[in-house]
């Protein structure tokens, strides 16, 4: 990491979790520092941010022992931030402000300073490197997302360009293209993403596919009934996908069948295939492993609660999905309880060979008014496809 984190004493183990250079491999006494971490971590908030300090007021840190016991640290919804602004840092040590929707909708609006960065993208970083998807190979770039100059910080087209750096980049085209000078309008391109594939196809580099699947999803129908061939993008290619496909549930298509027809429609094959789970407010990335389930990192912890009453569930039981997170040194969303409903089960469950617990989404925890990134994108694809 480039950044300094802001108090290398008080973070101490704060620091120590993130410079853990391996995603899914616990350094010894792995649960005894992630618990200090978070013991840490609330404190620090707990001295600078008002509202936390109110709501974490009762909290006996010192009891703090195991890392059930880190389930008793006042958690913020994440539904709080479409509201609030809540920064424990001034706001001169601002070095990213990100927004979760799109054109339309409430935004989380999440600032970060410059060691949160450094952390979120570094986790991002490692698990590119765990996987093998790190390649000095140039490739060809198709992102399902919205055409964005650097500067803009809308939370999933940040991380899709974000992505852009793990193989230099031949060519860069996003689906999503600007109707105006300012930005803030765009349609859906079909036909340029169409011609794009084809384009890449020639030039013969690996195609690194980024973004959300209902565009994937829509291109390869759109390929079909024009009665295209079937593609076989170069080896090497890649998918991650991303967003989700809120505002659009009526025609969404489930994972597996994403992926049988990615690599019918265009010769990607499934373990070179990903989908990539995240939140603004939350910042911590989940990537499917080759058996496509979503293991959670060695720095964050996953907990699930029953609706009715936030009592704990088990494993495999469903749930409200909660984070704990120890990193985000600029605002209180180191215990952030979602809107999502989710299970969590045993790494053997799974067996990839992977050593941590992976999440199972099973959606949104209810209705409500708030739109995601997913969502203004979905309603540019209505009459579109």
């Amino acid at each position: 990491m480039s950044a300094d984190i802001p108090d290398p004493v008080a973070l101490s183990s704060v620091k120590e979790l993130h410079a853990w250079p391996t995603p899914y491999q616990a350094p010894p006494a792995g649960d005894d520092l992630f618990v200090d971490a978070m013991r840490q971590i609330t404190a620090w908030h707990r001295e600078r941010n008002p509202f936390y300090a109110r709501l974490a007021a009762d909290c006996d840190l010192e009891s703090v022992r195991t890392v059930a016991d880190c389930a008793r640290i006042p958690f913020v919804p994440a539904t709080f931030f479409k509201r609030h602004e809540l920064l424990s840092i001034p706001r001169e040590q601002i070095h990213l402000h990100v927004t979760s929707s799109g054109t339309t909708g409430q935004k989380s609006q999440m600032f970060y300073d410059a060691w949160s960065v450094d952390c979120t993208f570094g986790i991002l970083d490692r698990i590119f490197g765990q996987f093998g998807w790190v390649s000095s190979t140039p490739a060809s770039y198709l992102l399902f997302t919205y055409e964005s100059d650097p500067t803009d910080h809308l939370g999933t087209a940040y991380t899709d360009y974000y992505m852009t750096r793990y193989a230099p980049a031949d060519e860069i085209f996003a689906a999503l293209r600007k109707t105006s000078a300012d930005g803030s309008g765009h349609e859906f391109d079909a036909f340029g993403t169409i011609e794009a594939l084809d384009r890449f196809l020639r030039r013969g580099l690996p195609v690194r596919i980024f973004g959300f699947p209902s565009f994937l999803w829509f291109t390869m129908e759109r390929r079909r009934s024009l009665d295209l061939p079937p593609l076989r993008l170069p080896e090497g290619s890649l998918v991650v996908t991303g967003g989700g496909w809120k505002g659009y549930a009526d025609q969404e298509v489930s994972k597996a069948e994403v992926i049988r027809r990615t690599e019918e429609e265009l010769g990607i094959p499934s373990s070179r295939f990903s989908d990539f789970y995240g939140t603004v407010e939350h910042g911590v990335p989940y990537l499917d492993c080759p058996r496509h389930q979503l293991h959670i990192p060695i720095y964050t912890r996953a907990l699930v609660r029953d609706p009715r009453n936030l009592a704990l569930r088990g494993w495999g039981e469903r749930g409200i999905l909660q984070f704990l997170a120890p990193y985000n040194t600029s605002s209180p969303a180191h215990c952030l309880l979602t809107g999502d409903w989710a299970s969590v089960h045993p790494a053997e469950e799974c067996g990839c060979g992977l050593k941590t617990p992976y999440l199972v989404l099973h959606g949104r925890a209810g209705r409500t008014r708030n739109r995601s990134c997913a969502i203004a994108a979905s309603e540019l694809l209505r009459g579109r496809t």
